[in-house]
């Protein structure tokens, strides 16, 4: 009786596994994540935010701005609640988001959910591995 041999299974190429159906589209589809902000609610109403990554010409826009702009990174990646909301400036007599924002959070809450909308677009961590005798 003869042994039939198996043929070699070939590793796909990293371009081969990157053209799969399953590899995600990031401008279609960003990360998003749901954070507490403990202040605002309570544990019967808990204030939950979500925020959701910026698609890479908007964090390009956003790091050309000068001022504010923890403030204006939280406003392009919170998915709700609507910090844009006109009823939210008009309750805090506020010309624009950014100053509704102002009188809402207070400034370390606003740099936390700014780092973590960051963090979402693969900022403030590490997202590549260096590859040793590889």
């Amino acid at each position: 009786m003869e042994k039939l041999e198996k043929p070699e299974r070939r590793t796909p190429s990293l371009l081969e596994r990157l053209l799969r159906p399953e590899t995600p589209n990031v401008q279609r589809s960003l990360p998003e994540k749901k954070f507490r902000l403990p202040r605002l609610g309570s544990e019967e109403e808990p204030a939950v935010f979500t925020l959701r990554a910026l698609p890479y010409g908007r964090v390009q826009e956003l790091q050309e701005l000068d001022k504010d702009v923890e403030i204006h990174i939280l406003l392009a990646g919170c998915a709700d609640p609507n910090l844009r909301d006109p009823a939210l400036m008009e309750k805090f007599g506020a010309a624009t988001p950014a100053e509704a924002v102002k009188c809402l959070l207070l400034p370390g809450e606003i740099a936390d959910l700014s780092r973590e909308v960051e963090k979402l677009c693969g900022y403030r961590r590490r997202t590549i591995e260096e590859v040793k005798n590889g």
